[in-house]
C-alpha cells in the first residue's frame, strides 16, 4: 500500500515538473526558417512567473511568462543567413538546431496546394534535383478543431528539401520555393497547411464570420460547441472554422512574409461561386487581422480549365463566375492572381503541371513582394467602347502587345445584345485593343472571353508569355447569384 502511494506521488510530482518545463508550439523545430527583415516573433508556455531567455545568432532576450503560464517575445530583424541555434532557457532548456533566416510562405488552399511533388509532370527529374539546403517545408498535419487551438494537435516537422522529402512536399509550393530562391539567393521555409477537397468557410474564422453583414445571420445557427462524434470523424466541411481553428489559428504568430493560396474548386461545385466574391476577401481580412502582420501578401491561382458541369454562357457557369469571384477580389489590397486556364486538363480536376503555376505565383511575388521589375500577370480586362456594331476590349498588363499563343485566330469570345443570348464573335488584336464583333449581333450590349467551365482553348496572351483572365463585360444575372449554403 505504501509503495503505491509512493509511485502515486512519484506520478504526480512528475506531472508538476512535466508542466513547469518551457516549451514551444509544434510548429518550431529543427531546421525551420525564420522570417528576415522584420521582427520575429517566439512564444510557448511555462510554470506561470517562470523566467524565460530567448537567444539567437547575437540576440539574448528575456521575458516572463504570465499568470496562465504563457509567454511571447519578439526579437529583433535579422538579415538572411544561418544556419543558427535557436535556444530557449527557463528551468529547462530547448534547442532548436539549423535555423536559417529567409522569406516564411504560408501554403494554403485544397488539393492542388497539396498535391505532391512526386504526382506531377517530370517529377522524376525534379525529384532527382530537389537537393537544396535553403529550402525548407514543413506539413501541417489534418485536423479539425471546434475551438481555437493555441498548438497543433498533431506534431509536425521541419524538412529539408532533398530528394529524400521533397516528394511529399506541396508541388506549388516547391516550384514556388524553388524559383525565389534562385532570385533572390536566400533560404525560403514553406508552411503547407492544406486539405484537398475542402470549401473557404472551413478556413475562416468563427469571429470573421459573427462580424459580417452577410455571414451574421448563418453563423449564429452554428452551436459554439459540436458533438464528439462529428469531430471524430474529421470532415473539414461538416462546419465552418473548423480548419481555421486547428491548422490556421496554431500557426499565428509566426512571423511570415505572406500566403499562396489555391482553393475554389468545392465552392464552384457547391453552385455558391458568386457568393465567394465575399466569402474570399473576408477570409483574406481574417488571416490578415488575426495575424497582426499588416496587410501581407496573398497571392493565389485562378481555377484552371477543368470540365465540371459542362457549363457555358447559354447554361451558366459556375466555374466562370468562380474564376470572377477570384479576379474581384483583386481589388482587395497587396493581392495577386497567376491565371493558368492553359494548363489545365478539361478531365483532370488535378493537373500535373505545377511547375508553371508555382513559377506564376513566384512572378508576382518578385514583382510585388521583391521590386523586381518582371512581368507578372496576363492581359486583365480594363474597359469596352462599342461602335457600329463593333466592340473594342481594351486591357491592362499588354507587357509588350496582345498576342494569340499560337498564331491563330482568337477564341472564346461571345458577343449579345440586348435579348443577352450570345453568339460566337470575331476577334482579332487590333494594336493595344482587341475587336469583337458578329453578323448575328448588329446591336452588342456585353461581350464574354472563356466564360465556360473548360475554356483550356482559349489563346489570348500578352508578349510576355501570361494569359488573358477570362471575363465579362455584363453584369446580367448569372447562374449562381442569390445562392447561399447553410454553414452547419
Amino acid at each position: 500500500m505504501k509503495k503505491h502511494f509512493i509511485l502515486i506521488v512519484l506520478f504526480l510530482f512528475g506531472a508538476v515538473i512535466t508542466l513547469a518545463d518551457v516549451r514551444l508550439p509544434k510548429l518550431f523545430g529543427d531546421h525551420m526558417v525564420l522570417q528576415r527583415n522584420k521582427p520575429i516573433k517566439v512564444w510557448g508556455w511555462a510554470n506561470p512567473g517562470e523566467e524565460v531567455a530567448v537567444s539567437l545568432n547575437q540576440q539574448h532576450i528575456k521575458t516572463v511568462a504570465n499568470s496562465a503560464g504563457e509567454w511571447e517575445l519578439e526579437l529583433k530583424k535579422e538579415k538572411a543567413g544561418g544556419p543558427y541555434e535557436l535556444q530557449i532557457r527557463g528551468d529547462n532548456e530547448v534547442t532548436f538546431k539549423d535555423v536559417l533566416i529567409g522569406e516564411v510562405w504560408v501554403c494554403s488552399g485544397q488539393s492542388n496546394m497539396e498535391w505532391a511533388l512526386k504526382n506531377t509532370d517530370n517529377a522524376e527529374t525534379a525529384i532527382k534535383n530537389a537537393n537544396n539546403n535553403q529550402i525548407r517545408h514543413i506539413k501541417i498535419q489534418r485536423d479539425v478543431s471546434d475551438m481555437p487551438q493555441d498548438d497543433l494537435m498533431t506534431a509536425a516537422e521541419w524538412k529539408v528539401s532533398t530528394s529524400e522529402n521533397a516528394p511529399s512536399f506541396t508541388a506549388v509550393g516547391y516550384y514556388y520555393a524553388k524559383k525565389l530562391n534562385e532570385e533572390l539567393g536566400v533560404p525560403i521555409g514553406l508552411i503547407n497547411s492544406s486539405w484537398g477537397g475542402t470549401m473557404a468557410e472551413t478556413w475562416i474564422s468563427r469571429a470573421a464570420f459573427e462580424s459580417s453583414d452577410t455571414f451574421g445571420d448563418r453563423i449564429a445557427e452554428v452551436p459554439k460547441s459540436l458533438p464528439d462524434t462529428l469531430l471524430k470523424q474529421k470532415k473539414p466541411n461538416s462546419a465552418p472554422s473548423l480548419l481555421s481553428n486547428a491548422m490556421i489559428e496554431p500557426l499565428i504568430p509566426y512571423t511570415i512574409q505572406g500566403v499562396i493560396w489555391y482553393q475554389g474548386e468545392n465552392n464552384a461545385h457547391s453552385q455558391i461561386s458568386y457568393e465567394y466574391r465575399e466569402t474570399f476577401p473576408l477570409l483574406i481580412e481574417d488571416w490578415r487581422d488575426r495575424w497582426g502582420q499588416g496587410d501581407f501578401p496573398f497571392y493565389f491561382v485562378q481555377l484552371t480549365s477543368y470540365n465540371a458541369f459542362g457549363g457555358t454562357s447559354e447554361k451558366g457557369s459556375s466555374w466562370a463566375e468562380l474564376r470572377e469571384s477570384q479576379m474581384m477580389t483583386l481589388s482587395v489590397p497587396n493581392t495577386g492572381m497567376a491565371v493558368i486556364t492553359d494548363i489545365g486538363n478539361s478531365k483532370d480536376i488535378h493537373p500535373r503541371n505545377k511547375l508553371d503555376v508555382g513559377n506564376r505565383l513566384a512572378a508576382i511575388a518578385l514583382n510585388q513582394s521583391y521590386n523586381k521589375k518582371n512581368p507578372y500577370s496576363g492581359p486583365m480586362y480594363k474597359k469596352m467602347k462599342e461602335k457600329d456594331g463593333r466592340v473594342r476590349i481594351y486591357f491592362d498588363h499588354l507587357e509588350g502587345g496582345l498576342q494569340s499563343k499560337n498564331g491563330e485566330a482568337l477564341v472564346g469570345f461571345e458577343i449579345a445584345g440586348e435579348d443577352q443570348v450570345f453568339k460566337k464573335a470575331n476577334a482579332k488584336i487590333v494594336g493595344d485593343y482587341v475587336e469583337v464583333s458578329s453578323n448575328e449581333v448588329a446591336d452588342p450590349k456585353a461581350v464574354r472571353y472563356g466564360w465556360y467551365d473548360d475554356n483550356i482553348d482559349i489563346n489570348l496572351f500578352n508578349s510576355a508569355g501570361f494569359p488573358a483572365s477570362p471575363f465579362r463585360t455584363d453584369s446580367w444575372k448569372g447562374l449562381t447569384e442569390g445562392n447561399t449554403k447553410k454553414l452547419y
